[in-house]
């Protein structure tokens, strides 16, 4: 009996392969793989390994292997049918029946990929034509190269006419094919087919084993239709699916230990030709359940990279709400946000790809964007409000799947929840979580993100020399940790008799002192991913504005912790005069956070 690729892809993506040799091998983890002692032959030392990324086992001792179903084939003694019955039903996959009618559909799927082939090979070619001219141009000038080009093999559909239809009929092809390929469209009022693409670069779009089986499609000037548009599903294609780039970033991703998913084409194709090749993207929708198991089939946290713009913090968000029923031991997504106004074309073209590469190797786990999503929703600042958070985050914890994962959740939550109640001023009840340390390690990440942000604000100094004699003053405002302030004072000292002073000879001055080591701390890539202002390519008025406003922020910081101290202290004496000093200083604590926050804005 025959079945449908889709249906043996479907299982072989659906079922971990680690998960049914594990009944029969002890495996253990070694990075991306597993090894154990082979099923196949008799041995001591293990030579067995499965690797999930590739979806194969293979024994360097025996030679054995195969996929998922071989291995069910070899270790159950189970028929080609059998075995393929038997894991569909563990997938929930449906069998179709063998019929007449099934083998034609097979032969016709053959053919409709040949036809989607001939038409991505028209397309290539009208883009090196005088009709592809402007389209050509404007590839080049998103910065493409022509290598880039053909490796995507980017192409242009013409301006209305039957030229794509007629040279694929000439090659065999007929209409109906055209039609059902998703490059003809039949209009609803008995007119002839026309061209689906019109006037458009073409990408074309890959299944797993690298085959196109569609197209998408991209005007080059504004116009009333959709700047993007993708073939409509068809026998080959389903938009929820697949994914842009898919086939060709597994060895990319097996390679690095990663997987970025990007808004679109554009993004994939930018960030490949930056050298960062394990990218894909879901072809114009949110990802979906079969491609958030996809991905993680070649990466178990991959990193999804918006746009820093207020619709690439919804998509962000959706994808979260969305990955929260699914998540499973190990796996989840970490998220990248990039800043306003920049997708990774952009970024890359301005800031080149290490800037690209601090913004991925920043990216937050899915734990802190959930978090941040209620937590931005609405004020903590009354007992109500905070019950509120805490029941919002609930539900969302409540939505994962797994009970393991959830667990998990739900105590991280309990212990976020006690330190964020805490320094807010708010008191959380009850005991606390039996990881006593856990409120620990977020009290010391909230010490270790002040020290960033006092490490960021000398290392703009030191990176814009204008800004020196600007921001003197100020500085004495800011309250650094001991050894950040000593360094503070050197640095100041420093530029006072060169205000002008390069990195270098500071490097220079600092090695001398014997105080390098601390100098060198301020320049690390975490710094500058902090506080992207602080970077040395940063543009003047940039570099500016983000200084002041830490600068800000860092006094408004000690100002707010002055107020506790100031009110504790009074309320322990019950000094009434203490107690209005307190009020006041609260009064003017509120009115920095308003003007904050009007900075924001």
């Amino acid at each position: 009996m025959a079945f449908p690729n889709r249906l043996l892809e479907d299982i072989r993506a659906r079922i971990a392969l680690a998960d049914i040799v594990g009944k029969r091998v002890k495996l253990t983890r070694k990075g991306r793989e597993h090894s154990g002692l082979c099923p196949f032959h008799n041995e001591k030392t293990p030579s067995f390994t499965v690797s999930e990324d590739k979806g194969f086992y293979h024994c360097f001792g025996c030679g054995a292997h195969g996929d998922v179903i071989s291995f069910v084939m070899n270790t159950e003694g189970l028929s080609f049918p059998e075995t393929v019955e038997r894991l569909a039903a563990d997938a929930g996959l449906e069998v179709p029946v063998e019929t007449p009618e099934a083998r034609e559909e097979a032969k016709r799927r053959a053919d409709l990929y040949d036809v989607v082939e001939a038409a991505c090979v028209w397309f290539e070619k009208q883009l090196a034509t005088a009709a592809g001219a402007m389209a050509l141009d404007y590839l080049r000038g998103r910065g493409l190269r022509d290598e880039t080009i053909k490796r995507f093999r980017l192409g242009y559909a013409t301006d209305g006419g039957s030229g794509l239809a007629v040279a694929l009929k000439a090659m065999g092809a007929d209409e109906a094919q055209l039609i059902e390929s998703g490059l003809l469209r039949r209009p609803d009022d008995g007119r002839a087919p026309y061209p689906f693409f019109r006037d458009r670069v073409m990408f074309p779009i890959a299944d797993r084993r690298g085959r196109i089986i569609a197209f998408g499609g991209r005007l080059m000037g504004e116009a009333k239709a959709a700047k993007y548009v993708n073939s409509p599903d068809t026998p080959l294609f389903d938009k929820g699916r697949n994914l842009y780039n898919f086939g060709a970033a597994r060895q990319a991703s097996f390679e690095s230990g990663r997987l970025v998913v990007a808004e679109g084409y554009m993004d994939v194709i930018a960030l490949s030709q930056a050298g960062i090749e394990d990218a894909v993207a879901p072809l114009g929708t949110a990802m979906t359940e079969d491609q958030i198991r996809a991905v993680w089939r070649l990466a178990q946290e991959p990193t999804l990279c918006f746009d820093g713009d207020t619709a690439g913090q919804r998509a962000a968000a959706r994808a979260a709400e969305r990955v929260l029923p699914l998540l499973e031991p190990g796996k989840s997504l970490r998220f990248a946000l990039l800043p306003p106004g920049e997708d990774p074309d952009s970024l890359i073209a301005r800031q080149g790809t290490a800037a690209m590469r601090q913004i991925l190797e920043a990216a937050q786990p899915l734990s802190d964007v959930i978090w941040q999503m209620e937590v931005g929703a609405a004020p903590i600042d009354t007992p109500e409000r905070r019950a509120d958070l805490q029941a919002r985050l609930e539900r969302r914890v409540n939505e994962i799947g797994d009970a393991t994962v959830r667990e998990h959740y739900r105590s991280a939550v309990r212990d976020r929840l006690w330190a964020s109640f805490r320094s807010s001023g708010g008191k959380a009840r009850g005991k606390r979580s039996p990881q006593g340390n856990s409120g620990s390690h977020i009290r010391n990440q909230m010490r270790q993100q002040s020290r960033r942000a006092q490490q960021a604000i000398l290392a703009a100094l030191i990176h814009h020399p204008r800004l020196r004699d600007e921001f003197d003053e100020a500085l004495d405002a800011v309250e650094f940790e001991p050894d950040l302030d000593k360094l503070r004072q050197q640095l100041q000292n420093l530029f006072a008799k060169s205000a002008h002073l390069d990195i270098e000879g500071i490097r220079a001055h600092f090695t001398v002192g014997g105080d390098i080591a601390l100098l060198e701390g301020l320049l690390e890539k975490q710094v500058l991913v902090l506080a992207p202002f602080a970077d040395p390519r940063a543009a003047i008025e940039e570099a500016r504005r983000g200084l002041g406003h830490l600068i800000d922020r860092r006094v408004h910081e000690r100002l707010r912790q002055e107020v506790v101290e100031l009110g504790r202290s009074a309320a322990a004496s019950a000094d009434e005069a203490g107690l209005a000093r307190a009020l006041a200083a609260k009064r003017d604590a509120i009115e920095s956070d308003r003007q904050l926050a009007d900075i924001d804005e």
